[in-house]
């Protein structure tokens, strides 16, 4: 018994090729692509050279870890962004795939706002720690840098989210 391969669908852990392409957006998602790519770079030199100097020198960069776990929570905070513009955040299949076209769209833009209204929410709450960290002027417990440099990035990025949230909103509204 000869089976025929359909070719159009996908393999065990791939993507089905309508979904594997990217929708236009009005900012390239290529901008957190790269950021991802410079932040994940980075945390890897970074990490080497820590290794290398620990292992030749019995010493530490004190720095490495505070400038590691700052790289880490922007890789995150980007990848968020990248995944909420993408349209590929958790959710729960059942429900989001079932019913009508009308019904998934719906709960697809429901979903967006909630996302948005999330992030704004994230946004507004953070500025008050960036003002804490500015008006108390808390330093880094590393390097010592004022420490609303870090905290700064919060709001911005949960801004940025919120952003690619609402244009998936707008881009849900304008599907048939």
């Amino acid at each position: 018994m000869s089976q025929q391969l359909d070719s159009a669908r996908p393999l065990p852990g791939e993507l089905p090729l309508e979904e594997a392409q990217d929708e236009p957006t009005r900012v390239p998602l290529k901008i957190e692509d790269w950021l991802t790519v410079i932040g994940m770079a980075l945390l890897a030199l970074i990490t080497f050279a820590n290794v290398l100097v620990r292992y030749f020198t019995s010493q530490s960069f004190a720095w490495t870890e505070e400038l590691s776990v700052f790289l880490m929570m922007m890789v995150t905070l980007v990848a968020g962004s990248a995944s909420v513009a993408r349209n590929r955040q958790i959710r729960i299949e059942f429900f989001a795939d079932a019913g009508s076209p009308a019904r998934q769209r719906t709960l697809a833009r429901f979903g967006a706002l909630m996302v948005c209204a999330m992030f704004l929410l994230l946004a507004g709450l953070s500025v008050r720690i960036v003002y804490d960290h500015w008006y108390y002027q808390e330093t880094s417990p590393g390097i010592g840098v004022p420490q609303w440099w870090y905290s700064i990035w919060l709001p911005v990025m949960a801004l940025a989210i919120a952003a690619r949230a609402f244009g998936l909103f707008l881009r849900r509204g304008r599907q048939p």
